[in-house]
């Protein structure tokens, strides 16, 4: 069962290639917003890293649990913006991200929930980090290069 009101635990998945392309995705109703894959747990009792395959293939149609999935171990707590507050339980005004970065051979075509965002493209880690305004998704692809173990001059 679901509860009526947004769970304030979410994920946070950067899509990237070995050569740290990263997928970037423009969200729908807040033209120029670019961030990775976000979302809600669906319910108390899924895990983050359940929520994270589901809301991949919810937001670009890719299945994570075919490509190299890691759960960083890092949780992210931020003020929910005013604007959506309304989504969560009276009250609440911060949010648990987890933080998840999922690895796919090459710069994969995407499907798009059009609902959920309006355009995406594939950019190197250091222009992606500099298009998103939210600080956990640029510190989490300002990582990367540390994560995954690739060096970059």
């Amino acid at each position: 069962m679901t509860t009526p009101y947004k769970i304030p635990r979410s994920v946070l998945v950067v899509v990237h290639t070995p050569d740290l392309q990263v997928l970037m995705m423009e969200r729908a109703g807040w033209q120029g917003f670019w961030q990775s894959v976000t979302g809600s747990l669906a319910h108390e009792s899924e895990s983050p890293r359940d929520a994270a395959i589901r809301e991949v293939r919810e937001e670009t149609g890719l299945d994570a649990a075919r490509y190299d999935l890691r759960d960083w171990g890092i949780e992210n707590r931020f003020e929910i913006f005013k604007k959506h507050r309304s989504r969560y339980a009276p009250g609440v005004t911060h949010n648990l991200e987890h933080v998840f970065s999922l690895s796919v051979p090459e710069p994969l075509p995407v499907k798009l929930d059009p609902a959920e965002h309006l355009s995406y493209k594939w950019l190197p880690w250091r222009e992606a980090a500099a298009l998103t305004i939210s600080w956990t998704n640029r510190d989490a692809i300002l990582a990367l290069p540390r994560r995954t173990g690739v060096s970059t001059p």
